[in-house]
């Protein structure tokens, strides 16, 4: 499992701490690569400060409709993960509901459930009672920059060059970003992006990942191999938000083993 920083925790805890507590709960992004600790640090601050938390991960499109979304558009978004592959409108509801609680409310969460590879049922959605100091929501992408034609036309791997051939994927993957999930990123107050060192470490941290919810020490080549190929819908994004294509307000660059090496920026 990822470690917290209690540097890192310290900031953001007198953030939370500074809002004003008759305006509604300030809503705090966390963006970062897979494996870069955003839930762990999420959760964290949230235990700490009395915050509801939100992921990315947890307000997915249903299977079925991501097989409609490939029928209808293109057949990579079958795939969950990028942008365009997410029920925003459901977490803008949660979002606005949160907002509004008082202390005798009770907001149900979503969760997904990445082994069914389906929404879970509401009836096994966990509840947040009463108003949050604030709401914590991470996803990978958040305050990503979409990209220009330009650099869209020019495949990035190896899913692109053969899934993608004429860019239709990422096209409207981009689009998305720039319309769906930059009108999100406005709601956010303030944006923090855990940067990893590479890219190349990023497939080392969901491996990581992976070996930890199996109870193994390391996954066989073949998993492994499994998740490099899973680990390619996000490369382009990943790669662009490394290379400071991300507006954020403190940038947190990690190390290999996700200690903070370096803060650019502030909350």
């Amino acid at each position: 499992m990822a470690r917290v920083d209690p540097g890192l925790v310290e900031i953001i805890g007198r953030w939370i701490e500074h809002a004003d507590g008759d305006a509604p709960p300030p809503i705090l992004g966390i963006a970062g690569s897979q494996g870069s600790g955003k839930s762990t640090l999420a959760q964290v601050v949230a235990e700490r400060f009395g915050c509801a938390t939100l992921s990315l991960d947890d307000v997915y499109l249903t299977q079925a409709e991501r097989r409609t979304l490939a029928a209808r558009v293109h057949p990579l978004f079958a795939t969950r993960g990028p942008p365009g592959t997410h029920d925003l409108g459901l977490l803008n509801r949660v979002l606005d509901r949160l907002r509004r609680a008082e202390p005798g409310d009770a907001t149900p969460l979503p969760r997904f459930d990445k082994r069914a590879d389906d929404r879970a049922p509401a009836a096994h959605w966990p509840v947040f009672e009463g108003r949050p100091a604030a709401v914590i929501l991470e996803g990978w992408c958040l305050g990503a920059r979409p990209e220009t034609p330009k650099e869209l036309a020019e495949p990035i791997n190896d899913l692109e060059r053969v899934s993608d051939g004429d860019g239709r994927w990422r096209r409207e993957s981009n689009d998305r970003l720039a319309h769906d999930y930059g009108a999100l990123t406005e709601r956010l107050d303030r944006l923090i992006f855990l940067r990893a060192p590479d890219f190349g470490r990023v497939l080392d941290w969901r491996c990581e990942q992976e070996a930890e919810l199996l109870g193994v020490r390391e996954l066989s080549p073949e998993r492994r191999a499994a998740i490099a190929d899973f680990v390619r819908f996000y490369e382009r994004l990943t790669r662009r938000m490394l290379d400071s294509g991300v507006g954020a307000d403190l940038t947190v660059t990690l190390d290999r083993d996700r200690h903070p090496v370096a803060f650019a920026g502030h909350l």
